[in-house]
């Protein structure tokens, strides 16, 4: 049973998770492979309205993926746009990152090797890592501007999509996990976590929404060290 204040504190988590940046046209839009198509159709359609000339997908398979696209994530959400009408001159795709900083870095080496200059780019995630994706390309590509961008949806429409409200919530927990624990890892920068929203993420977190979470070699969830 998920209760009322369960439900008060998702609701500041996936607020916080999303950077609430407005599209703008940008050099390039990098979709960042996952689990969810979702993300291919908001890349494809930022191209539509011309917001980049080029798209970028980004990802190999992990365990959550394997089965769903076993031809990789970045080769499933380049077969989507083109299914979806995007003309295949205008998808690159990086077959081999398997987390955000490799999505990160590895889609950056293969546009420097084409030659391509890349002023800024719209990167594409799934709604609740928009602030995850964010502040790992900061850190790992300092010199471009970041525009975030995902799918339009409230949270109960995520739910909807994934079938699972209790697994939707776990999700958020580790990703605010990740935010809090990632930057003196040297994995993205460090951000100012409003004190709600990390309380809410306590909560949680102790009320059982725990699969998602790091732990440590004695078994406890990752904390971070200041």
């Amino acid at each position: 049973m998920i209760s009322a204040q369960d439900w008060v504190d998702t609701e500041l988590l996936w607020d916080y998770q999303q950077m609430h940046h407005t599209p703008r046209p940008c050099s390039v839009a990098i979709g960042l492979g996952s689990h969810d198509l979702g993300v291919a159709d908001a890349t494809v359609d930022l191209y539509r309205r011309g917001m980049a000339p080029l798209l970028v997908f980004t990802g190999a398979t992990s365990p959550t993926t394997r089965e769903r696209m076993p031809r990789g994530e970045a080769v499933h959400y380049q077969e989507r746009a083109i299914e979806l009408g995007v003309p295949a001159s205008a998808v690159m795709v990086e077959p081999r990152a398997r987390n955000t900083g490799e999505n990160i870095l590895f889609s950056r080496d293969l546009l420097t090797e084409a030659g391509i200059d890349v002023a800024s780019i719209l990167l594409v995630s799934k709604p609740y890592e928009e602030r995850r994706a964010h502040a790992t390309a900061r850190k790992l590509w300092p010199e471009v501007e970041i525009i975030s961008a995902s799918r339009p949806m409230t949270l109960r429409d995520y739910i909807d999509s994934i079938g699972d409200a209790r697994l939707v919530i776990d999700m958020l927990v580790g990703a605010q996990q990740r935010l809090l624990i990632y930057p003196e890892q040297g994995f993205m920068i460090s951000q100012q976590t409003p004190i709600a929203v990390r309380d809410a993420y306590e909560r949680l977190s102790q009320n059982g929404y725990a699969s998602r979470l790091l732990r440590d070699d004695q078994g406890e969830p990752r904390k971070p060290t200041t």
